[in-house]
């Protein structure tokens, strides 16, 4: 996937022609201290199956930050599918196969992005190419009121200066979308495919190949819906293309952002002789096709070259040694559960399926798999999953043992919440090494911090509600869900009535229901008298008519007992026998 063939491999020729160019000796010393060497990591690593079975040619794998914890999974053909917390196999969430092309090896639908607030406005984003003539096109989707399917008649077009040409070769399409901490969409475009970058489009700032790019999707301009923000460094009068935040790429496939700090790493697909590293930066000149890695390209003038000027090296490359061929770019690990060094980068080689961790420019080898590695990808907490193009699979990669499942629990799981803004606080449980990020649908819940690791008490703030009616907002965390209901400022003058009134109990104890009958507009809350043997089971707030389901634990007292439970100033007895 967006990597070179096994034919383009072999063309590779046998030796380089050496070059008196002094830059190209000193890279090539530089090079010779940073060879990968399958030095043994200090972390013992493997990769845990999560998905083994249901996909086709996989090529990414995300989240959606929205506090379900649900994995994304694209496939090539132009299919996204779902996988809920914990399944082995994923639903089908947008299918848009009929306008992706992707019958070659390196085009389809590569990548995928959602909105820093997709949990409030549904909308994602992805990158595909387009039938018939392969142009790469960015497009915006929105999920229906289903939350597991999107809705594929929902497609914005970006317009402007997309699709981006690319109908003369079929590869060097890029492929990765993503949000920086900004809140702007980066995406990598290839620099549009053949050898050694022909019309020169990786040094050429008119165009969009070669490049990373970066749009603002909140605010359009007139009728394209998106704009450039004024901080790239073409922006305007300047000369050169408005969309674009770095150039002199040859294929970023991958690339991400350090949660911990922020900065761009990119893994930048080589031709023949070198894989590369790059941080890249706001206007960054990454030297292709002059460059390739830290050496001067050796099919360009013998290999002999004048680097562009103020053009940035890689942080590390590596050579096609061992049957390496094209680097597979990742993340810098910060998750929790300490399965590598915090603060290390991790990336792949495509046709070795080797898994390597970067540090302080030296590389060591994880774990050495017979995948082809299209991608990496994190999940909420920031673990690290491997994606494999065939079978196709997604992995984790943990430690070896690998840790206990986390598993996350809520308390309480709903609450009433009066007009007035007021502040509320949900108790979330689980492992201490376990991660969490919390979300909410809704514009009117804020939260101070919403992601942690371990038990956590995680406060929020309810706004006022002006609206004459009562409403209901969800937090998510860790896939669990906790409603907010929120009373109206009108205070309808509501009537609530329960049937039955009682139930009795069996010494064994048991379960039970009650019913409660109110108009649509009218709020209530179930609480329980002081009896710890009678449980809700059923939503502890909400709106209108419900029907409230409950348990009694056995009585191991000796005598019999009683206990009520209130909604809406209605109470309902709980007998039970001795």
């Amino acid at each position: 996937m967006c990597k070179k063939n096994l034919l383009t491999v072999l063309w590779i020729a046998a030796s380089l022609v050496a070059c008196s160019n002094a830059f190209q000796t000193r890279a090539n010393s530089r090079q010779d201290d940073q060879i990968l060497a399958k030095v043994t990591s200090p972390t013992a690593v493997q990769l845990q199956a999560v998905i083994s079975s249901g996909l086709t040619f996989p090529v990414y794998v995300t989240h959606a930050h929205d506090g379900t914890n649900r994995l994304f999974i694209i496939e090539k053909a132009g299919r996204i599918r779902v996988a809920q917390p914990g399944a082995s196999t994923p639903t089908l969430f947008l299918d848009i196969n009929t306008r992706v092309l992707s019958v070659d090896n390196e085009r389809g639908l590569l990548g995928l992005a959602f909105h820093p607030q997709y949990s409030i406005n549904g909308r994602f984003f992805v990158y595909y190419t387009r039938q018939p003539d392969g142009g790469l096109t960015i497009s915006e989707y929105h999920v229906t009121s289903d939350p597991n399917v999107a809705d594929p008649n929902s497609e914005i077009l970006m317009g402007g200066n997309f699709p981006i040409p690319h109908s003369l070769n079929n590869n060097h399409n890029g492929g990765m979308l993503e949000f920086g901490p900004d809140g702007y969409l980066y995406a990598g475009p290839g620099d549009g495919g053949s050898a050694n970058d022909p019309p020169g489009n990786g040094q050429n700032i008119n165009v969009l190949l070669g490049k990373i790019l970066r749009i603002d999707i909140d605010h359009p301009n007139g009728g394209i819906p998106y704009s450039s923000p004024p901080t790239n460094p073409f922006f305007g009068a300047t000369q050169g293309a408005d969309e674009i935040y770095a150039y002199g790429m040859r294929n970023p496939f991958r690339f991400s952002f350090d949660r911990g700090t922020g900065q761009l790493y990119v893994g930048d697909v080589g031709q023949g002789a070198r894989e590369e590293i790059d941080i890249v930066t706001l206007g960054g000149n990454y030297g292709w096709r002059v460059m390739e890695g830290m050496i001067c390209n050796p099919n360009i003038n013998l290999g002999v070259c004048t680097p562009p000027p103020g053009s940035i090296l890689p942080i590390f490359d590596y050579t096609h040694s061992a049957g390496r061929c094209s680097i597979t770019g990742g993340y810098v690990y910060r998750g929790p559960r300490s399965t590598v060094s915090s603060g290390v980068y991790i990336y792949a080689d495509y046709c070795t399926g080797e898994i390597w961790q970067l540090q302080s420019g030296t590389s060591t080898l994880l774990i050495d798999t017979p995948l082809n590695i299209t991608s990496f990808g994190e999940d909420e907490a920031g673990e690290i999953y491997v994606v494999g193009q065939s079978p196709g699979t997604i992995s984790r990669l943990t430690t070896s043992p690998p840790p206990s499942p986390c598993v996350y629990l809520v308390s309480p799981t709903s609450k009433l919440f009066p007009a007035a803004g007021t502040e509320g606080m949900l108790t979330l449980a689980t492992a201490s090494d376990c991660g969490w990020l919390a979300a909410t649908n809704v514009d009117w819940i804020n939260f101070s911090a919403n992601t942690g690791v371990g038990t956590n008490d995680i406060p929020f703030m309810v706004r006022d509600n002006s609206t004459g009616s009562p409403r209901i907002g969800l937090i998510h965390v860790g896939g669990q869900t906790f409603t907010v209901v929120q009373d109206s400022s009108a205070a309808p003058d509501c009537v609530y009535s329960i049937t039955p009134s009682f139930q009795s109990f069996p010494s064994a104890g048991g379960s039970g229901t009650f019913n409660l009958s109110t108009e649509e507009r009218c709020a209530w809350e179930t609480t329980v008298s002081d009896q710890s043997w009678i449980k809700i089971t059923s939503e502890l707030a909400g709106i209108g008519n419900t029907t409230v389901a409950f348990t009694a634990s056995a009585n191991a007292t000796g005598k019999p007992r009683k206990g009520t439970i209130s909604v809406a100033n209605q109470v309902f007895t709980v007998k039970q026998k001795r």
